[in-house]
């Protein structure tokens, strides 16, 4: 009898292992495949594409909050060393912007940090002193000046004083001081100052350019859309504005009421605008009507039309920044739309004339061609109703 060996029945159980390979998953399958025919079928995917969400407002791009504060005329400094007597100085950043230190003389620091010209005063006292140890504070800032140009109602360079009072620091750093608006103008301060947004302002381009805080390079710009925010909520960004900054209110394009009427509500406008009103109305003159209110408004604020008064004719004249006079012929409608032809927004300083009715007109063209005859008629009707006679030379 022959054995087999060792490695012939390895051999042989590996075969047997691999020929029964297939028939196991095959059954594993069938049974997977019966498991899968009796769940119940899923519903089909609709054919219908999703509608991907609507897209979140995006963030502008704001002023990096690492902004440093740079020395200039009219700041005032507290600077001492560390252990030593007599160097003790309450000094003001000069037209010139130096300083006088004791022992130390003039040193200039206009457009340096807080820290840097802690360094350019410590090298100073290295020459006499062995490691001196230098304070320096800054106890009142500078007023802010600004320049405002653009759509808004008084368009110029303003002075902002910052109430708020207290040390930066060594370091520089401007959120030590304002961070949270207290005291220190925003872009919504520095635009009311200037009357707020015009008629004609674009409440979605406000740019504001900020000098670059190194000599000689590029200005930095931020672009802020407010009017999107106010229309469909969200952050709305209000950046401090520092010395030298300027803001641009841009000129609206195609604007329509919504926005108009958007504008206006908001504190970028101003509260009121004058517009004068003559002709015929109850009360003519000078009216106060809101922001980018219609032509009717200011009618109605002026008492309406009188009964001489002609709805047909109504002039509006307007004088723009260029100097030129516009006059153009309307209708009074006090239904009429808001941007319509017959009831456009009114600015500041437009002029309403109401003119007169056709019968007016007539009339008082007849008076006018009567007035030098009225003397004479009533001195004969006098005369003819008490019977006397006529003077000489009068007539008959």
């Amino acid at each position: 009898m022959v054995v087999p060996s060792r490695t012939s029945l390895s051999i042989g159980v590996a075969a047997a292992v691999a020929l029964s390979v297939p028939g196991f998953l095959g059954a594993e399958l069938r049974a997977e495949e019966r498991i899968n025919w009796l769940k119940t079928p899923a519903a089909a995917a609709s054919t219908t594409p999703l509608q991907a969400p609507p897209p979140l407002p995006t963030t502008p791009s704001l002023p990096p909050k690492s902004y440093r504060y740079r020395l200039a005329p009219g700041d005032r400094l507290v600077a001492s060393v560390f252990k030593i007597e007599g160097y003790e100085a309450q000094v003001q950043v000069l037209s010139d912007g130096t300083i006088n230190l004791p022992r130390l003389g003039t040193v200039e620091v206009w457009g340096l940090t807080l820290e840097e010209a802690r360094q350019r005063i410590t090298a100073g006292y290295s020459q006499f002193l062995r490691r001196p140890l230098v304070y320096l504070d800054l106890v009142e800032q500078r007023p802010v000046r600004v320049t405002v140009t653009g759509e808004v109602l008084r368009p110029g360079v303003f002075t902002l004083p910052v109430n708020s009072q207290g040390s930066m620091g060594t370091s520089g750093d401007s959120t030590g001081v304002g961070a949270d608006g207290g005291g220190w103008p925003t872009m919504v301060d520095v635009i009311q100052k200037a009357g707020g947004i015009s008629a004609t302002g674009d409440l979605g381009r406000l740019e504001l350019l900020r000098p670059s805080p190194t000599p000689g390079g590029p200005t930095q710009s931020y672009v802020f859309d407010y009017l999107t925010v106010l229309k469909a909520g969200g952050f709305a960004p209000n950046p401090l504005i520092y010395d030298g900054d300027s803001i641009r209110v841009h000129k609206a394009t195609s604007p329509v009421n919504v926005d108009l009427l958007t504008t206006a509500a908001s504190n970028f406008a101003p509260t009121a605008i004058n517009v004068q009103v003559v002709g015929e109305v109850f009360s003519p003159g000078v009216v106060q009507i809101g922001s980018n209110a219609p032509l009717s408004s200011a009618i109605l604020a002026s008492g309406g039309v009188t009964r001489r008064g002609s709805v047909k004719r109504v002039d509006l004249i307007r004088t723009d920044r260029d100097g030129q006079t516009m006059v153009k012929q309307l209708r009074y409608d006090p239904n009429a739309v808001l941007s319509s032809a017959n009831n456009p927004p009114l600015r500041n300083g437009d002029v309403v004339v109401v003119d007169r009715n056709t019968f007016t007109k007539v009339t008082d063209t007849m008076t006018d061609a009567m007035l030098p005859f009225e003397p004479v008629v009533d001195a004969v009707s006098v005369y003819r109703l008490l019977g006397l006679p006529m003077p000489s030379g009068g007539g008959r």
